[in-house]
């Protein structure tokens, strides 16, 4: 029986011709990474390993954003000790105020993961880097200090769901509308610790960016990974931008899946994810009645450029409604600075928003747009679990950046193709 491209990536990594699902391994890693909440941990587990030295210093890399610029003593010190440990052992992709942005938006966008790449990152969402077809996947902080250490963790081979993509995306539908329909159809746990491998004629209709915002939320369906296959796509956006050479995997013919799942893009419409689950999906069209307090666009999972495009062609010449908090946050500084030069911050700041500095800041409850009892948001963001953005009976409605946008301008969940 073939291999999945999954599992070419982690039998490539482990030293063995083959590997099969259910397969324990020890593999080498390419990238390890962590965050400024994450990496204090794996620090305190490294040092009290005694552990006197990283792998590699070129493929450790910490990344402060969940709260940087820190917004308490708290997070002061634990960005302290991660610039303590960098400084130490002389991490050269270490990224603090002024060049962090959002780790998983930066690293692609630093071509610091590739194709054929074996990742682990102290962070869930490290899957993102499944579009550029590397094996990619969230550990433990115990794990990364042992990835700093040593260069290599132990893997379950995962067996996969093939994902097959037909017709084409039709704007303003976008890949975070894909991976909400399919986090629907099959549930929070429906691909739990499989990997979910997109093929078919679709995936060309699919930008760099439709594709690492699908694969960031693949951990939301209780996937080890998912990933995409390198194509011309791919091979432009890594072009000039991959640090190192890639390794482009492909899946055998006789590959084994689990099931197959077919999805008609052209059929897709904007999909908005209801509390408190992101397998709770709505069509954008039935939530005019769900009137809303605040809107949040940027995160790993749609803070790039594209994303920012997206609301700028809203929310342009517009006000947003009374009443309603406007919080937009591109995931990198060069977002960032390419949103002034486009004029784009200038329009959101015009149609009443705020922009900020990049930040995981509100994804995740920790700061810059907590909700209070009873407020309502819709969010770019990839989790609305109870408490997610702050009190218990708050409520987070997981959509794309142009439904987000539309229901700004209104006030109520809105589809963006009727504003």
């Amino acid at each position: 029986m073939g291999m999945t491209m999954t599992q070419k990536i982690l039998a490539a990594h482990c030293g063995e011709a083959a590997v099969t699902a259910g397969q324990l391994i020890n593999a080498r890693l390419d990238i390890v990474l962590g965050n400024d909440i994450t990496t204090p941990v794996a620090i305190n587990e490294f040092n009290k390993a005694g552990f006197d030295s990283v792998f590699d210093k070129t493929r450790v890399n910490i990344v402060l954003d969940h709260f940087v610029p820190n917004k308490d003593i708290k997070s002061a010190t634990q960005s302290k000790q991660c610039r303590e440990f960098a400084d130490k052992y002389d991490i050269l992709n270490f990224y603090d105020v002024g060049q962090m942005g959002v780790e998983h938006a930066l690293l692609p966008e630093k071509g610091i993961v590739t194709a054929g790449d074996c990742i682990i990152g102290a962070d869930s969402h490290t899957c993102t880097y499944g579009a550029v077809g590397a094996f990619s996947t969230g550990v433990g902080s115990t794990d990364m200090a042992a990835g700093m250490a040593k260069g290599m963790a132990w893997f379950k081979v995962p067996a996969a769901i093939k994902v097959e993509l037909k017709g084409q995306l039709h704007k303003p539908v976008t890949g975070k509308d894909v991976i909400l329909h399919l986090i629907g159809e099959i549930g929070v746990s429906g691909a739990l610790y499989k990997s979910l491998e997109f093929v078919g004629d679709g995936v060309k209709s699919l930008t760099m960016e439709d594709r690492l915002c699908i694969c960031n939320m693949a951990i939301e369906a209780g996937a080890k990974n998912g990933i995409f296959p390198v194509d011309e796509i791919t091979e432009a956006y890594l072009k000039g931008r991959s640090q190192r050479p890639w390794v482009k995997y492909e899946a055998d013919p006789d590959a084994e899946y689990e099931r197959s799942i077919v999805i008609d893009l052209d059929a897709l419409e904007p999909t908005v994810s209801y509390p408190h689950l992101p397998e709770n999906t709505h069509l954008a069209k039935e939530g005019k009645d769900i009137k809303i307090d605040q809107i949040v666009i940027g995160s790993c999972t749609n803070g790039r450029i594209e994303d920012m495009e997206a609301a700028y062609e809203i929310l342009k010449g517009r006000h947003i409604a009374k009443g309603v908090r406007g919080i937009i946050i591109p995931a990198t500084m060069a977002v960032y600075k390419e949103c002034i030069l486009r004029g784009y911050t200038e329009a959101f700041i015009d149609a009443g928003c705020i922009v900020s500095t990049p930040t995981c800041g509100p994804c995740l409850g920790g700061y810059m747009g907590i909700l209070a009892a009873g407020e309502r948001c819709v969010s770019t963001t990839n989790r609305n679990f109870v408490g997610r953005m702050g009190h218990v009976d708050s409520e987070v409605y997981l959509a794309s950046p142009a439904t987000a946008a539309a229901s700004a301008l209104t006030g109520y969940i809105t589809d963006p193709r009727e504003v």
